[in-house]
């Protein structure tokens, strides 16, 4: 396993914070190809556990979802050699084709697996996939926009 960003860098790239921070680290980036492994360790101390479900704790499916939409920013802007200290950021416009193979619980780590199909312009597709041990938790179709960042 490579480590080819780790989170200090991730948040360079992405505006989320805990809680809500779902990458914690890139382990590969394959730019002829367009592709993005990383990685979501799953703890049980996360917030949503508590009532998600109690006795049961099971991660919410829009959260891998989630998950999987910021690996496909970090590599839309490592495609388009966007600055990152530019007011940018992407924003999840669409999905296609979800599917939820497994519950993915506390302890287990989530594989993201992205690959950029279309990018035009500051918009992007990408089809997913989120794996435990090899194993396919889900899968999707993720599209995002990048746009300007309107300060308040």
């Amino acid at each position: 396993m490579s480590d080819f960003m780790k989170i200090t860098k991730i948040l360079n790239y992405l505006p989320h914070r805990f809680p809500f921070m779902l990458v914690d680290r890139v382990l590969e980036y394959d730019e002829p190809n367009k592709r993005l492994v990383a990685i979501k360790n799953v703890s049980f101390n996360e917030p949503f556990f508590t009532g998600h479900f109690p006795g049961n704790p099971v991660m919410p499916g829009v959260l891998i979802i989630e998950a999987l939409a910021q690996a496909a920013c970090i590599l839309g802007f490592l495609i388009s050699q966007t600055d990152v200290s530019t007011e940018e950021l992407y924003l999840f416009t669409g999905i296609d084709n979800a599917r939820f193979r497994r519950v993915v619980i506390p302890g287990d780590q989530l594989k993201l697996d992205v690959s950029i199909v279309k990018m035009k312009s500051n918009v992007l597709k990408a089809t997913t996939i989120a794996t435990v041990e090899g194993e396919e938790a889900c899968s999707a179709e993720i599209m995002s926009i990048r746009t300007k960042v309107e300060k308040k």
